[in-house]
């Protein structure tokens, strides 16, 4: 198992002999070497900043096989020749050598600005000469040259660490180099942290090395577990190839947008450091495997799996600061605190009732309050068991949106397709509502030429066919939160803009087949929410909204008391 040495090194310490090995291509590096110049030059004051990972094998002595890195280190030392050209009170202690080019060496190190004259004698001359010629047009850039070239040596020495990656003599170094350019590159946060712990220099004897392997991969392995995943995250597993990095990332208390990418790493690698762990680096392992074990325990309480799942799908509070908060109250005083950000997330500078689809600003407001409804009603339930999944949510083709309840725009049906699909659907509709009644329309509908329907004959009939299901004619509820339920985005327009009944017929189907549906948008379509008496299947009425509205204040009620407010 102790078969790495893993530490951060700052360039300026890096020594010794560096052999290229035949099986890699050549110095291939462009545009990355002013990238390269260009980061390091901008680096804020005070802060540091690491490359990524130079993997070595010690042959003998201060020489090595460098089998990942190679273009990066190789144009360090460019810089470095480059540097030292200036006639600058400046060194670098290693040198390169390819393997498959007998003369590199002796190219590198007599490498000056007279060899941008020279004509290369090979592929791997041509691109390192193209390199120093870029950073020679980098400095003639900079306002002081003598001053830049100071200011980029001191940060090389002081603030630019590489990681230092080496594998023991014994490792198959052609193995290895293969497994790091296949397109899947080990090397991220989670790997580098796994190599902490395994590697030969942590004072973490064998035994415990294998103890903690396996619990590393039985924390993977439920990881898997998208229900597990996507109650703790908003992130797609797709992000995570090693899913554990997320936990090592709560622990880190990494943030969205962090522009150091293995901040991960250096914390831990910091925690190593600590007087906490410096006589036994063991209890670092089992701090990580403790707050699994708590994700573990949220996840199997129903109620802290609903409030926590609720949160964090709408970014209410990160998961870091719920941990670090469970840490320091007790169980009744950390759920009584998750009751209150619940509430602070529907706090809105704005009654419920004015909440309107029109005003982009309210769009997402209403779909935090109906994802809240939905949670809700699954949690109260009292059974148990029943979970809201919050994985498929994450999931969605398509993203979610709000939807009409009841729909009376023609908004987006501006094709002569559209219009006759959207006819098509209502006929039935109608005939079901009041055959004889509405027998004309339904004439009309089906004996209209499709070929030379326009615009204004479908706006017609579209206004008509509205009218016929409507029960009053107010319509300033039809853009409320009583006329909106959370779905999954319809690609078809025409449906988008379809009225109840159309719409429940679809959504009736669409959960026959196994789609998922919010537990509250079924229940609005199902017309659970309106007393029998004053249910009518083919519209949504005022007794509807209604009652929508008052099971929403019920379930809701907890937080809205909390607020002082009601529905």
């Amino acid at each position: 198992m102790s078969n790495i040495n893993l530490e951060t090194k700052l360039v300026g310490e890096i020594a010794g002999d560096f052999i290229i090995p035949s099986y890699q291509r050549g110095y291939r590096w462009q545009e990355e070497v002013k990238m390269l110049l260009d980061d390091i030059d901008g680096i804020p004051e005070g802060e540091k900043y690491c490359l990524q990972p130079i993997v070595v094998k010690k042959l003998e002595n201060n020489k090595f096989e460098l089998i990942d890195g190679q273009q990066r280190l190789t144009t360090l030392f460019l810089i470095y020749k480059y540097m030292i050209s200036l006639n600058l009170p400046f060194k670098h202690n290693y040198s390169i050598d390819y393997e498959i080019r007998k003369n590199s060496r002796s190219f590198l190190d007599n490498l000056s600005l007279n060899s941008l004259m020279v004509n290369p004698n090979n592929i791997d001359e041509y691109f390192i000469i193209e390199a120093y010629r870029t950073i020679d047009n980098w400095f003639n850039r900079q306002a002081d040259k003598a001053l830049s070239a100071f200011n980029l040596y001191k940060k090389l020495g002081e603030k630019i660490n590489v990681i230092w990656y080496e594998i023991d003599s014994n490792e198959e170094a052609i193995s290895l180099f293969t497994r790091l350019n296949i397109g899947k590159i080990p090397l991220t946060n989670a790997e580098l942290v796994k190599a902490i712990f395994l590697s030969k220099n942590n004072a973490i004897d064998e035994r415990y090395q294998i103890e903690i392997s396996e619990q590393w991969d039985t924390i993977e392995r439920e990881l898997h577990d998208d229900k597990l995943w996507y109650f703790i995250t908003n992130n797609q597993s797709k992000n995570y190839p090693t899913r554990i990095e997320l936990l090592f990332d709560i622990m880190a208390d990494k943030k969205d947008g962090d522009r150091e990418r293995l901040r991960t790493f250096f914390w831990f690698m910091e925690q190593m450091k600590l007087n906490t762990y410096i006589n036994d680096k063991i209890k670092l392992w089992k701090h990580v495997v403790e707050n699994f074990q708590r994700l573990k325990e949220w996840h199997n309480d129903s109620e802290l799996y609903h409030k926590i799942g609720y949160l964090i799908a709408v970014n209410q509070i990160p998961l870091q600061t719920l941990m670090k908060n469970s840490q320091t109250i007790k169980k009744t005083e950390f759920k009584q605190s998750l009751n209150k950000y619940i509430a602070q997330s529907i706090d809105f500078n704005k009654e419920y009732l004015d909440l309107s689809y029109d005003n982009k600003n309210d769009k997402p407001l209403i779909e935090k309050l109906l994802l809240l409804f939905n949670v809700e009603s699954v949690y109260q339930n009292g059974d148990k068991s029943m979970r809201f999944p919050f994985d498929k949510h994450k999931n969605q083709n398509g993203g979610w949106s709000l939807e009409h309840i009841h729909a009376q725009q023609s908004e987006g049906l501006n094709k002569k397709e559209l219009w006759n699909e959207w006819l098509d659907l209502h006929v039935k509709s109608l005939k079901n509502i009041d055959f004889e009644k509405n027998y004309d329309l339904i004439s009309e509908i089906e004996c209209r030429d499709k070929e030379k329907i326009d615009v204004n004959q479908f706006n017609e009939l579209f206004e008509k066919v509205i009218a016929a299901f409507e029960l009053n004619k107010n319509v300033e509820y039809i853009n409320s939160l009583s006329n909106m339920a959370l779905l999954g985005k319809f690609e078809n327009s025409a449906l988008n803009n379809s009225t109840f009944d159309v719409k429940r017929d679809k959504i009736l189907k669409m959960d026959k087949d196994g789609d998922y549906i919010p537990i509250c948008t079924r229940r609005v379509f199902l017309k659970y929410y309106t007393q029998s008496d004053k249910n009518q299947l083919h519209f949504w009425g005022e007794a509807d909204r209604k009652s929508y509205l008052d099971a929403m204040g019920k379930m809701l009620e907890p937080y809205l008391q909390i607020l002082k407010k009601e529905i």
